[in-house]
């Protein structure tokens, strides 16, 4: 195993976006020089970027790199809230552990998220799009934002329906993730907004728990495993606000740059139109070429071990980014390219690999497959406002997406 990169110079992670559909321009020189780069942190010791595809996919599925965190690291800002802080949160989650307590509070997510659980979700969700696009066929005045017509509200239903949170409460809810999500907060902001969506989420647990529905968040309080003891409700809590956040504020993002791309390239939306057999395909396209977890998931070494021929000392961190992975020509050429006939767009990495794969997968891809499919029928003229606009950004949030995306039609 090499161990030369140790003495080479130390990058920060790259974040400057020459062009907005693009990751930074430094992954292509890094894959292609340095795919084990040595990587600054701001808090702690440099470890490392890892960026190829076969690598990041290895890493990913990995056990000898953990998810359990000793302490709130961070690879994009410093730890901004004190361990005593974090104590009054800190329970196990999906994020943070690994097998079998991972597995132990995967396990009673899995039929609900399961292709068949979410097939029969297909009719509710047709019947939101809908009514969202009624609703912008009626606008009397454009151009349209389609951000809170129709991408933020149609996956914000659909969590809340099938975790069984309140959609009253959505700009509440909404608000507290973009805070949270945000890179530029300070301390006191991210503390605040921490504790909000604790307590809300707390107060509702504790009403499923006493008078449960017929929900998911209901579900997990009366879960009762084969063996060992039930979810606490700290657990439950945790797993509450993953998935309400992933499950509106990440398919959101994708579902609005997923629009935003075919409009930018008007033939790629009329080929859309003429051949809608090419929207699964689509979607999966779409989904490599906009890996919105824009700086990639961060792991640390049990043991010593190599990843791309570089050694790895047990305590080291190492990013793996999916970003740079899904735009590896070694795996996907002409990779900077959207083609909607890519053989084999369905590998990316978009939604992670191994046990720590995203759940709620299957549900991000039926929600964008609907909203593609509907609004190219429905309408078929639809533009950019302004062409030559730059998007609206995200520019300082871990997720990336839009704030807004003006039509017309």
């Amino acid at each position: 195993m090499k161990d030369e990169t140790r003495t080479a110079p130390i990058t920060a992670l790259p974040s400057e976006r020459r062009c907005p559909m693009d990751p930074p321009d430094e992954y292509a020189r890094l894959r292609t020089e340095q795919p084990v780069a040595r990587l600054a942190f701001p808090d702690g010791p440099p470890g490392w970027l890892v960026t190829r595809y076969d690598d990041v996919r290895a890493g990913l599925a990995d056990l000898r790199l953990s998810s359990r965190r000793p302490h709130l690291n961070s690879q994009v800002r410093p730890s901004l809230i004190t361990e005593e802080e974090m104590a009054q949160f800190r329970t196990s989650d999906l994020l943070t552990t690994d097998p079998p307590e991972h597995t132990r509070l995967r396990h009673p997510l899995i039929g609900q998220f399961s292709m068949r659980r979410i097939r029969t979700l297909r009719p509710r969700i047709e019947q939101y799009v809908d009514e969202h696009l009624d609703a912008i066929a009626a606008t009397p005045t454009r151009p349209v934002d389609l951000v809170p017509a129709l991408a933020l509200p149609v996956p914000s239903l659909v969590i809340c329906e099938l975790l069984g949170v309140p959609y009253a409460d959505h700009d509440h809810f909404q608000r507290l993730t973009g805070e949270l999500l945000a890179l530029n907060r300070t301390r006191q902001q991210l503390l605040a907004s921490k504790k909000a969506m604790h307590a809300y989420l707390s107060g509702l647990v504790e009403t499923k728990r006493q008078d449960p529905a017929d929900d998911l968040l209901s579900a997990l309080t009366q879960h009762r495993p084969p063996s060992g003891p039930p979810l606490a409700i700290g657990e439950i809590v945790s797993l509450g606000q993953l998935m309400l956040i992933a499950g509106h504020e990440t398919s959101a993002n994708m579902i609005s740059l997923s629009i935003l791309t075919l409009l930018r390239s008007p033939a790629l939306w009329q080929r859309l139109q003429a051949d809608t057999s090419l929207i699964d395909n689509a979607v999966e396209e779409l989904l490599r070429y906009h890996t919105i977890l824009q700086f990639g998931l961060l792991r640390i070494a049990r043991e010593t071990l190599a990843i791309g021929g570089q050694r790895i000392e047990p305590g080291e961190r190492v990013v793996l980014h999916m970003p740079a992975a899904n735009r590896d020509p070694r795996k996907f050429p002409d990779p900077d390219r959207l083609d909607l006939h890519r053989h084999n767009s369905r590998q990316h990495l978009s939604f992670g690999h191994g046990p720590h794969q995203c759940i709620g997968q299957q549900l991000g891809r039926l929600e964008i497959e609907i909203i593609l499919t509907k609004l190219l029928h429905r309408f078929p003229t639809l533009q950019l406002h302004d062409a030559s606009a730059p998007p609206a950004t995200h520019d300082h949030a871990v997720v990336y997406g839009l704030r807004a995306l003006q039509v017309n039609w």
